[in-house]
């Protein structure tokens, strides 16, 4: 199932994409042993971190679609959680992308992230930050506040640090053009449609603009789009402008 939440290599997702792999990156700085992923999307992130693992098991709700064999020490499971399909202290590091917004019951999905990693085991864990979303996304369940999402993983983990992944100009220049553009489209939605319809109403409208807003930013300047690096982000001390929430939790 290809959407716009399903961040991918094509040039109108380079914003979101760059932001992406740059969580890999940093979490294959921190990992080892026996790893698992809760969320394998397109699968770009496999090439990352099975280098610096010993087995690499990654699961998603859909079949991984992804080109080529698997490297020897990955393997890939379909299965939606809640719960999790592995035994307790399974796991020496879990790491989960852009996850946790789309889960039901958030609580249980953190237990169930406590349950299967070893003593003093590590999560991983990012999520968009709520103050920087343009607006609705209809895929989420719920998007959180810094407190909001260390509180929640407070109820499991003995500790708990937070970063945010900040932007340089160029980042902040794309997502300026991109808010502006938001805006203008939801001058159109006089009676506020976007807060009160359900989500399953509006997610496919929103993929479909959402889709063609990143295009048409990519129409308009593809060498600003297009030059963007993950090196353009970065990790920093939490704020409100941070576009996303990066988590490192310990068991």
């Amino acid at each position: 199932m290809q959407t716009a939440e399903r961040v991918s290599r094509d040039p109108s997702d380079n914003f979101v994409f760059q932001r992406s792999i740059l969580a890999y990156h940093e979490a294959a700085k921190r990992i080892s042993g026996d790893v698992l992923e809760i969320g394998t999307g397109s699968g770009y992130g496999i090439e990352v971190i099975a280098p610096h693992v010993r087995r690499f098991v990654t699961i998603d709700k859909y079949m991984f679609t992804g080109g080529g064999e698997l490297p020897d020490n990955v393997e890939f499971c379909q299965t939606t959680v809640p719960p999790l399909p592995y035994e307790d202290e399974s796991f020496d590091c879990v790491i989960t992308f852009q996850v946790i917004e789309h889960i039901e019951e958030d609580v249980r999905f953190v237990k169930e992230l406590h349950r299967v990693l070893r003593p003093n085991g590590r999560l991983i864990l990012t999520t968009p930050n709520a103050p920087m979303s343009l607006t609705r996304n209809p895929w989420h369940v719920r998007e959180y506040r810094p407190e909001e999402l260390q509180n929640l993983l407070a109820m499991r983990f003995k500790k708990v640090s937070m970063s945010g992944v900040v932007g340089n100009e160029a980042v902040t220049a794309y997502y300026e053009r991109n808010r502006e553009r938001v805006q203008r489209i939801l001058r159109w939605d006089l009676l506020d449609l976007q807060h009160r319809l359900p989500r399953w109403v509006l997610q496919l409208p929103y993929d479909l603009m959402n889709r063609l807003n990143r295009r048409r930013l990519l129409k308009e300047a593809p060498e600003a789009t297009a030059a963007i690096r993950m090196e353009d982000y970065s990790l920093a001390p939490m704020t409100e402008g941070a576009y996303d929430l990066f988590v490192e939790a310990q068991k």
